[in-house]
């Protein structure tokens, strides 16, 4: 049955039909020939339970965090300092593109965000300075995947939400891999410019005067992952309440950037509920979906498949990774992950795994789909900030940057405690 109900999400999806009630007719369309009974008397008593939920709250008060940094000019200001930071290096601005993807996803949680926002920052001072535009796009594209690994993130708040694993122990557990992720993506930008170095645009180089008046541009973004983490960590706050917390210190970074308004105020609440509108609605239409496959016996018919073919654990997991590799091609990040996870996970934690770990794992593949065409919305938002080019462009450059999601995936599955030592550490 999965196979035909990936299917179905995509050919609907080519239609044009958006996302939510793709998922909200395949629901039906299941009901309808599986004959289970009428689920419209399911419905409502199914969506109040998926959206009465304390967790959920923190999706929009993070977006709405990251809209008031972005608006606050304090990411643009970060890439500037990074920039001095790191020109030296053979690629140059390309470790400044990840490197501010990675400082701007421990305040946004979200890649598409990430993306957005080095982007627009990043994007004209690369044309400036004649960077190879493959490269360029494509560390653009691969670091704003960083958004949904490195804590907060929205990804792993839905995932905790579906597992009902602990967010804490999955956002410290997403920490060193993320770190990991950032250093192998500036070792392939780095290999990639030694080889070929027209690629790395020209090395440029800064005092050491401008790099130490420059950091002063890092410290809010600092300031505001440790008041996010600190306040869990030092259990004053659940992520919940966390999330407030960095949308007040938010306002107050801004305030002190002085960029702080009532416009500005109203562009970020409005570009919140546009965002939160849409990735509820996806959560509340894919639980429905879950709840009529449930009914129609496809949990059953998968563990029944696996008893059947002697699937050794290891040999499980594989199968799942590459369910996520397909799929990932052809489904948006946030649906792929409300479909899948809610099938397939009680089966990986019968298998024996780590929920937290199979959470990251989960994690850097659905962040693997973000730069992957045809469905890659990373790989759009940055076409998206250079209009009229190729967008072949960004499809090329952002290839090497998958193979480092390879290498990562590799060393977790062979020391998961790369995830895992962390949390059970604090």
């Amino acid at each position: 049955m999965l196979p035909f109900l990936s299917i179905g999400v995509m050919v609907l999806m080519l239609t044009g039909i958006p996302i939510s009630i793709v998922l909200f007719l395949l629901a039906f369309g299941i009901d309808q020939w599986f004959a289970i009974f009428p689920l419209t008397r399911a419905l409502g008593q199914n969506l109040w339970s998926a959206a009465n939920s304390f967790l959920l709250i923190a999706i929009p008060l993070f977006i709405l965090m990251g809209e008031v940094i972005v608006r606050a000019g304090i990411a643009e200001r970060a890439y500037r300092s990074l920039d001095h930071w790191l020109s030296w290096l053979p690629g140059g601005l390309l470790h400044a593109n990840v490197m501010t993807s990675m400082l701007f996803s421990a305040t946004s949680g979200s890649s598409v965000a990430t993306a957005a926002t080095v982007s627009t920052v990043a994007l004209p001072q690369g044309e400036k300075l004649g960077y190879n535009p493959k490269l360029f796009c494509g560390s653009i594209a691969a670091g704003g995947t960083l958004g949904i690994l490195i804590p907060p993130s929205i990804n792993l708040i839905v995932y905790g939400f579906l597992t009902e694993t602990s967010i804490p122990r999955l956002f410290m557990a997403g920490l060193i891999p993320g770190l990991l992720l950032t250093a192998l993506f500036m070792l392939v930008t780095l290999v990639a410019c030694r080889l070929k170095p027209s690629l790395g645009g020209p090395i440029r180089r800064s005092t050491w005067s401008q790099r130490i008046r420059s950091s002063v541009f890092l410290f809010p973004l600092l300031v505001l992952f440790a008041a996010i983490v600190g306040s869990i960590y030092s259990g004053l706050a659940t992520p919940t309440e966390a999330a407030a917390i960095g949308v007040l210190v938010a306002i107050v970074l801004a305030a002190c950037n002085r960029r702080l308004d009532w416009r500005m105020l109203q562009q970020s609440l409005d570009s919140t509920l546009r965002t939160t509108s849409m990735l509820l609605f996806i959560i509340l239409a894919a639980s429905f979906l879950n709840f009529a496959l449930s009914s129609a016996g496809l949990p059953r018919q998968l563990t029944a498949f696996i008893n059947a073919h002697e699937l050794s654990p290891f040999m499980l997991l594989m199968v799942v990774i590459l369910v996520y590799i397909v799929l990932g091609f052809f489904i948006e990040t946030l649906s792929l992950m409300v479909i899948t996870i809610p099938i397939l996970a009680p089966l990986i934690f019968a298998a024996g795994f780590d929920p937290v770990w199979f959470g990251i794992i989960v994690i850097l593949f659905v962040e693997m789909a973000l730069i992957t065409p045809p469905v890659g919305l990373n790989l759009y938002i940055v076409q998206s900030a250079r209009p009229g080019k190729p967008f072949s462009d960004v499809v090329i450059g952002a290839l090497p940057y998958i193979v480092a999601m390879f290498i990562l995936a590799a060393a977790l599955i062979a020391f998961p405690q790369i995830a895992l030592w962390l949390p059970s550490t604090l």
